[in-house]
């Protein structure tokens, strides 16, 4: 019979199942004995990166990153966590599996978030990814394979930036509504444009070039990490498996024939459990 989840296991579930459907659903492959520690990770992205939406003014936002910074380092010096996600992290912090400068690194990556700054060039894009989406990849393989894990930082760090890409891409009406442009501006500038025409919503030929070069530039990352594979411990592989959907948002994101800057990218659910499950059975993302 199985076991009712305690209050922080039921809390971290939750959030994940509603916050971050893909990686629950990948997380699902995971071996029982690591689950619980795979969801607290992914349920303290979720707590880090959804604080913009949660507060009006940024200096809100800094406030709450700043708690959680502090509340990091306080864990990481035996002080009992005040939250239930840090309760939850609390093995893999005791015996330093994560190590504490990748939560505080991602934690600052996320100030980024709070204000309307434009993401300046690519290479800002791709370290912003690094400390975001390629250390969550990377602190989860950890989780599953320990110090074996370290053999595969390089590929979590280009799987983390495809994945990254194509989520920015789903997320490009989300993001244009409250006045972010994470499209960079060196990559608009070959195109004679702004992020104020990314703002404006407008979908012509320079802005769908725009987006192709995004799209061309994830599959680069994500070729680049495949040929990676090999460095992967078999137990860490359920970290990476997220980025087994990064072909789907990247095909739709290039043969979208609505608006990407209004309409939402759209895959179905039953589409990316197939795709979950047949890379899990193929060892291969």
């Amino acid at each position: 019979m199985q076991q009712p989840l305690e209050d922080g296991e039921r809390y971290c579930f939750d959030l994940v199942r509603g916050g971050d459907k893909d990686r629950f659903l990948a997380a699902l492959f995971v071996p029982d004995e690591k689950r619980r520690l795979i969801l607290a990770l992914y349920a303290f992205n979720i707590e880090i990166a959804r604080i913009r939406e949660a507060v009006r003014e940024p200096m809100l936002g800094d406030i709450r990153l700043q708690w959680w910074a502090d509340a990091v380092a306080a864990a990481y010096q035996g002080q009992a966590p005040e939250h239930p996600v840090l309760l939850e992290l609390g093995p893999a912090i005791a015996d330093r599996t994560i190590p504490e400068q990748a939560l505080a690194n991602l934690i600052e990556a996320r100030r980024f978030d709070i204000y309307d700054d434009p993401m300046p060039t690519l290479n800002d894009l791709e370290g912003y990814l690094g400390e975001t989406s390629s250390a969550l990849i990377q602190m989860a393989a950890l989780i599953l394979a320990g110090r074996q894990a370290e053999a595969c930082s390089d590929a979590a760090g280009l799987a983390g930036v495809a994945f990254g890409l194509s989520g920015l891409l789903r997320s490009l009406p989300l993001h244009r509504s409250r006045g972010q442009c994470f499209i960079p501006e060196d990559v608009l500038a070959v195109h004679g444009l702004t992020p104020a025409h990314i703002l404006s919503g407008r979908w012509d030929d320079p802005v769908q070039r725009t987006i192709g070069d995004l799209v061309q530039h994830a599959r680069k990352r994500l070729k680049e990490a495949r040929a990676l594979l090999g460095t992967i411990p078999s137990a860490a592989f359920p970290a990476f498996l997220p980025v087994s959907l990064t072909d789907l948002a990247l095909d739709a994101a290039a043969r979208s024939g609505s608006n990407p800057l209004k309409q939402p990218i759209e895959i179905s659910q039953l589409r990316r459990q197939w795709t979950l499950w047949r890379a899990a059975r193929r060892g291969r993302f």
